[in-house]
């Protein structure tokens, strides 16, 4: 697969990465015959680990396809971080726009440029407790509805092994593989040139979403449950209980002052 420039800050940044990372983690890597060797597009990955975002990116480099990974507009502006930030070519999202499009420009400048542009969809670290890919966001399903680019789904496992969701302390022993499976594009020429409405952009990065799983589940050799984790309802189920609650103690109070 031809190499295109990768640059000094990312040159870098493997220097000061890689070796660590052959070290603590074995490696189990497949499908990348699947990232293009040309042109623009998006990888969708799941997120399981603090460790996971430099475990792939080490894949997505040795594809000679370095990823652009979307990252807050405020960590290009601190110091050797920016400076790294910047020099790696990684994209800022500004989260204070009102226009939920606009705030992804970069990242559609980015794909218009021939780059690869690394989107977590779940947007942080998943909470389904056996560690299977949570409902996404819609980031990744607008940029690609804009761009048409292909959509590569990518599902990671292991380095949740040796560094646990929302964990401190690492598992070092025994060594852990970093299993990566690349997948072909998603299909969703079915949504292009139609008007990107809430349901539209909900069902697009379902099915992106699903791929993802897809991927997962021939690395784990499982089934995913047939309903993806969603924070927002466990977030409402919650609310709700408390309310049921606070409202039962309220009435056995009242009963009790009469």
């Amino acid at each position: 697969m031809p190499r295109r420039r990768i640059g000094f800050w990312y040159r870098f940044a493997a220097v000061l990465c890689k070796p660590p990372l052959v070290v603590l983690i074995k490696r189990d890597w497949r499908g990348m015959e699947n990232i293009p060797t040309e042109g623009g597009f998006i990888t969708a990955v799941n997120h399981n680990s603090h460790v996971d975002p430099f475990a792939y990116a080490h894949y997505q480099y040795n594809t000679g396809r370095v990823p652009r990974f979307l990252a807050k507009a405020g960590l290009f502006k601190k110091g050797f971080v920016g400076a790294a930030m910047r020099g790696t070519g990684q994209i800022p999202v500004y989260r204070e726009s009102t226009d939920a499009l606009s705030a992804f420009r970069a990242a559609i400048d980015a794909v218009e440029r021939g780059e690869c542009v690394a989107f977590y969809p779940e947007g942080t670290l998943t909470r389904d407790p056996d560690g299977w890919p949570m409902t996404g966001k819609t980031g990744a399903a607008r940029v690609a509805l804009q761009t048409k680019c292909p959509v590569i789904p990518v599902a990671q496992w292991g380095a949740n092994e040796l560094l646990p969701p929302y964990a401190k302390k690492p598992n070092l022993l025994p060594r852990k593989t970093h299993h990566v499976l690349a997948g072909p594009p998603v299909d969703l020429s079915r949504f292009y040139d139609k008007e990107m409405s809430p349901d539209l952009l909900k069902e697009a990065t379902e099915v992106i979403m699903a791929a993802i799983t897809a991927q997962l589940e021939q690395i784990r050799g499982e089934r995913a449950p047939e309903k993806a984790y969603d924070p927002r309802e466990v977030r409402i189920a919650q609310r709700r209980r408390a309310a049921a609650k606070e409202k039962a103690q309220a009435q056995q109070e009242e009963g009790q002052g009469a």
